[in-house]
């Protein structure tokens, strides 16, 4: 496989789909066994606080991605200025780790800022081409 093809922004693409699981192995570290593997769902529907939290961060993070993997592709597709879509793309994969910290964490307000602020930008690499 040649991986001079993928730009910055692909590999923003990758980074971000690894994302929620990052967010589960964060919940489940410590916690989940092999019995829980059963039914994990069941298992996360009885999670409190940071754990619970840290799930809700994988449910977030999976609904989010098919808008940036489109936004990525359609500006590629369209030729926006690759420099631009890489920042573009990195600032939003930024802002996801920083709103799964604050997910985890519990910061309510700061989280829906920077969820915002993710969404402004994801909607923006749809902007950006030629």
């Amino acid at each position: 496989m040649d991986f001079t093809h993928l730009t910055l922004a692909y590999w923003c693409v990758i980074v971000a789909g690894l994302l929620p699981f990052v967010s589960a192995w964060i919940a489940k570290a410590g916690a989940f066994g092999p019995r829980d593997n059963v039914q994990p769902r069941e298992w996360g529907q009885r999670q409190s606080g940071w754990r619970a939290r840290a799930n809700g961060a994988q449910a977030n993070s999976f609904e989010g991605l098919p808008l940036f993997i489109g936004a990525v592709v359609i500006a590629h597709q369209l030729g926006a200025a690759q420099g631009r879509l890489d920042l573009f793309a990195a600032a939003y994969v930024v802002l996801r780790l920083v709103y799964i910290a604050l997910y985890i964490r519990g910061f309510s307000s700061a989280r829906s800022a920077v969820w915002s602020l993710g969404m402004l930008v994801n909607i923006a690499i749809f902007f950006i081409g030629r």
